[in-house]
Parts: structure tokens; sequence; C-alpha cells
């Protein structure tokens, strides 16, 4: 199979490129040098000319305070590109996957855990721009895909550096715990309720295995791609200690740094429901603890060969 994967050099994107490459799959990974997806007649030549079998949008413009500063941009490079790339797959029959968010709910209504067919309410610019974006994909796909993601964990494959810092979300929070306790310093995990403070925790390379079973399968339709048990930040900081047998004495609760606090708003709850997801694509979601011993084995992995 050959797929067309965009922002390959992100997070998410390095591991599904890594999940896709194990897999056998051909891979086509333009950077945003070689192909600005705001140009429409430019992907369109880029899609003929490589002619992929699936085209797995992961690229975002991830900078969210200026979402709101410049909102032509954003909408350009979420909804205007995730456009000019289902036009394209569908002139090559292309299956097209969009990589979504549990941030396209508001936490609230419908009350969580929501499920796949649930009507998105989101609260801040990001989830309003993803949300946007999947129903270009639901409405105008041919053969179209959104795979919402959640909570994600795990290795950076194309950053040798160390993981991101604690932020409003759930992103990169088990290596940042990880990296610092096994240091010997301590960590504070945030509590507060302007911050997503519940979600589904996903391991970013069992997300990349769901998505390939959906391109396999040829599932359509909305999936949520998420790990199989749903946690408070917490209850998630303190199973990761227990997981990587660190100190607990190490591991602190308190208000996050002001600084931190994005300036919009940030869903408290974001459970995911993937009963269905794992249904269709005939898959047992892991709970925490398999999650986590995953993720053990992949940092150690990484940070032994770095």
């Amino acid at each position: 199979m050959r797929i067309l994967l965009t922002g390959a050099t992100g997070f998410v994107g390095s591991n599904l490129a890594r999940g896709f490459a194990r897999h056998g799959a051909e891979l086509v990974t333009p950077s945003h040098e070689d192909v600005d997806l705001t140009d429409g007649p430019l992907v369109s030549r880029c899609v003929r000319a490589t002619r992929p079998d699936a085209i797995v949008h992961a690229a975002i413009w991830n900078d969210p305070a200026r979402l709101l500063e410049d909102r032509r941009r954003a909408w350009a490079s979420y909804v205007g590109a995730t456009r000019h790339l289902v036009d394209a797959a569908n002139v090559v029959d292309a299956h097209v996957v969009l990589i979504s968010t549990d941030w396209v709910f508001d936490g609230m209504s419908p009350p969580a855990p929501v499920r796949e067919d649930a009507p998105p309410n989101p609260i801040n610019a990001y989830g309003f721009l993803k949300a946007a974006s999947e129903l270009v994909v639901t409405e105008r796909a041919a053969r179209g895909t959104v795979a919402r993601i959640a909570a994600v964990q795990g290795v950076h494959y194309a950053r040798a550096n160390g993981p991101r810092r604690q932020d409003a979300g759930f992103g990169y929070l088990v290596a940042s715990l990880v990296e610092a306790l096994r240091a010997g310093r301590p960590f504070t995990v945030w509590d507060d309720p302007r911050l997503n403070v519940r979600a589904t925790p996903t391991l970013a390379s069992d997300a990349a295995e769901l998505i390939w079973r959906a391109l396999e399968r040829e599932v359509t339709g909305v999936l949520h791609c998420c790990g199989g048990e749903h946690a408070d930040r917490i209850a998630l900081a303190r199973r990761a200690v227990a997981a990587f047998d660190l100190d607990p004495e190490l591991l602190r609760v308190g208000p996050p740094d002001a600084a931190a606090l994005p300036d919009g708003r940030v869903p408290f709850d974001t459970r995911l429901d993937a009963r269905a997801t794992a249904a269709a694509l005939d898959a047992d979601l892991p709970d925490l603890d398999a999650m986590l011993a995953r993720l053990r084995a992949e940092l150690d992995a990484s940070w032994s060969a770095a």
C-alpha cells in the first residue's frame, strides 16, 4: 500500500510513519517545504504524481496562540488543507484519513464518555478547526475516515531531544514525568478545572496500529483510535509512577504554572467511548496498565539508543 502521509515529522506523524513502515507500506512524506497544503493546485499535482492508495493527514499548524490571531491562515491551514487533500484523493480514488482529536468535544454536552456518532461541540479554536475539517472529510470524501485520538503518550521518533513540558492537555505527560523522576527531580502534576483533566490516554503507536487496520479493512466514517481505559491527570501520573518503578515521594499535585494556562477555554472532560471502533476494527483496546507497559518499553529503547 502506498500512503501519502502529511506531518510525518510531528509526534503523532512519526509514530504513524513507523507503524505503517512496519507493515510494509510505501510512504510518501512531503514536508511543508515540499508541498504547502494550503496551495490547492500544488497539492493536486503532488497527489496525481504519486498516486497513493491512501492519504493520512496528520499535519497541523501547531501554534495555539496564533490560531486566533491569524484566523485566515488558521482556516487555510486546517480546513483548506483538508479540502485540498480530499479533492485530490477523490481524483485518484484514494482513501483519506484525517487525524482528529477528542478536543472537538466540550466535555459537557453530550456528557463523556462520548461515542463516535456524538455531534462535536468544540469550545476553542483548535477544536473548532478540527471539527470543521472533520465535516470536509465526512461530507466531501468519496472514501473518508476521521480518526480521533486522545491524550497521546509515546516517543517522538522524529525529534531526538526530550519530551516537551506539561501543558493544558495530556500529551507527553507520562514521558515528562518519567524523565524528571528518573533524574531525581520532583514532578508536579497539575490539577485545575481550567485544564483537560479527564481523557482516554492513548499510546501513539497503538493509535497508528488502529489507523492501519482502518486502511486495510477500508473502514470509513468516524473512529475513536484511543486506549481502552479512561483516567484523570492525577490517576495517570500515579499509575505511571508504579508502572515505571519510580519514587512516589517525588510526585506532587498542584496548580499549573500561570504562564502555561491557555488564553482560550480548554475542555475539562474529553473521555471517548471507542467500543464501536473496536468492533469495526476487530481490535482489543488496551487498559492503562498494558498501555503503560508498552510505553515503558518504547521509552527505554528510545532513550537507550539516544
